[in-house]
């Protein structure tokens, strides 16, 4: 039994230094020499080696009767990679406070700050303009928001329609008749009452907005019983100042706004 438990150090002996060599490590003789030498155990389930190459690197060897002998290893050779050149100054020192790096960085950081946020705000600024934009007036639509009228394409006593803004556009240049007719009217006998003088900037020219006030049919100028527009539609009838005189409509012909540029040209919008 002595002998067989000597043989079986010597040769775990053997095999652990035999297995641990090659990684670069050396055996030690003396460990062998105390493994010979050893009395027998009562049992040789499993004999470990320690410090068998040298302290921290801890090889392992373990043998006995139904265990496979294994050899592990520290991989010593790996190097830990160095990030220095990738840190900031103020980081390289372990000892220092992160209080200290910070300070160090907070004008970028404002400057940083600052400049996002104007970035921010344009941006902001640049969405809300074509948003707005979007709803706008087109611009088939605003070329139509204002209209010039050459007044001399219009005789004397006749009545001119012009579409604007897709609504039809009475032009009329009325007589001297129907300008002293018009402001005799007595306006305790009208349903509107309006004085000619406020539905007129020069008496010549009476500019309406031609949708009855009804249900916004177009009336038929130059027509009525009183010379002035008439509506087929429902016997609206209204006068050479646009005022409502007789039928189901409220209110007198609406004024748009319109401006004299000069005595031979009218701009309506």
């Amino acid at each position: 039994m002595n002998a067989l438990a000597r043989s079986s150090s010597i040769a775990a002996a053997v095999r652990a230094t035999t297995q641990v060599i090659p990684s670069g490590a050396t055996a030690n003789p003396v460990l062998a020499e105390r493994l010979i030498a050893a009395p027998a155990q009562p049992k040789l389930s499993s004999q470990i080696l320690r410090n068998a190459i040298a302290p921290k690197t801890a090889p392992i060897a373990s043998v006995g009767l139904g265990v496979t002998s294994q050899v592990r290893c520290a991989h010593t050779d790996l190097q830990v990679p160095d990030f220095s050149d990738y840190r900031r100054s103020a980081t390289t020192d372990p000892r220092a406070r992160a209080e200290d790096s910070r300070a160090s960085r907070q004008s970028f950081s404002y400057i940083l700050a600052g400049a996002g946020s104007v970035g921010a705000a344009y941006g902001a600024k640049s969405v809300v303009t074509h948003f707005v934009s979007s709803l706008s007036a087109s611009a088939d639509v605003l070329a139509l928001a204002k209209i010039e009228i050459n007044l001399n394409d219009i005789p004397e006593g006749k009545n001119i329609t012009f579409k604007w803004r897709n609504k039809p556009l009475f032009v009329r240049h009325r007589t001297a008749d129907e300008i002293q007719t018009e402001k005799s009217v007595n306006l305790a006998t009208l349903r509107d009452p309006e004085h000619d003088d406020v539905r007129v900037k020069q008496d010549r020219w009476l500019v309406l907005v031609g949708v009855c006030t009804h249900l916004g049919c177009v009336p038929i100028a130059n027509s009525g019983e009183f010379g002035g527009y008439y509506c087929p539609c429902h016997g609206s009838h209204y006068d050479a100042s646009g005022r409502i005189r007789k039928g189901p409509a409220p209110l007198n012909l609406e004024v748009p706004e319109y401006t004299f540029t000069s005595d031979e040209l009218l701009v309506v919008g």
